[in-house]
């Protein structure tokens, strides 16, 4: 479990998020819903390490990780697909997904078990893992890169604005492949942002909504806000 309290963030100088108090439990699918530069980006990357809390604190199973960087958030269980997939084209699709494990040491057994895992809730990405990195669609690059953030978040995915540029076709393919991992990974805990509520129907089973840096919870169709700020900037 993970626990977010008081948390404000900063990015050059400007308020990005404000007052976020949360609980993020296993086996959700937690949808963040928002403008573009309501603050959705900057909340996965303080969840993993990439931009610093300026107050409040995050408590992982009741320890405080609220200064640990990335790549030991990365050993807890956090995997994160930013929105723009990152990939290294000089590698295979199969070198990309198992080269956050190497960095941590992770057993090439477990590495195995892990990749059969990522298999069963993405049967699609098995005929690319022989291609290069460079060699992949869009929608491909999307799906790779949901891969890789399984293969280190055991306990805790992040998954910034995955259907931003989906055709619909993939798009419903990527909401299947997300209902899949309710069923094959149930203790996992999926935060998922989105712009577009609708195409996160059917996949999540509670949403947030962000506005300005301040979250909020709907609840049983209604949303319960948090004490918001009188200004605020404009940041993802």
């Amino acid at each position: 479990m993970l626990r977010i309290e008081s948390m404000h963030v900063d990015l050059a100088g400007h308020t990005v998020l404000r007052h976020v108090d949360l609980q993020l439990e296993a086996g959700q699918t937690v949808a963040v819903v928002g403008r573009n530069g309501a603050g959705k980006t900057t909340l996965l990357r303080s969840i993993m390490g990439l931009a610093p809390a300026r107050t409040g604190r995050l408590l992982l199973d009741g320890e405080d990780i609220t200064r640990k960087p990335a790549h030991r958030r990365a050993a807890d269980g956090f995997g994160y697909a930013p929105e723009d997939r990152v990939l290294l084209p000089t590698l295979s699709v199969m070198q990309n997904i198992v080269l956050p494990c190497e960095v941590l040491r992770v057993p090439r057994h477990e590495i195995r078990q892990r990749i059969d895992a990522v298999l069963v809730s993405l049967p699609q990405l098995e005929p690319m893992l022989a291609r290069s990195g460079a060699a992949l669609s869009g929608g491909q690059g999307k799906i790779v890169a949901l891969a890789r953030a399984l293969m280190v978040g055991v306990r805790f995915v992040l998954l910034d604005e995955p259907f931003q540029g989906l055709a619909p076709a993939l798009a419903r393919q990527y909401g299947d492949a997300l209902r899949a991992l309710r069923v094959s990974h149930p203790q996992l805990c999926v935060i998922v942002t989105e712009s577009n509520a609708s195409l996160l129907d059917a996949v999540q089973s509670r949403t947030l909504h962000i506005e300005r840096g301040a979250v909020r919870e709907e609840t049983g169709g209604a949303v319960r806000a948090s004490e918001p700020e009188p200004s605020a900037s404009h940041h993802g």
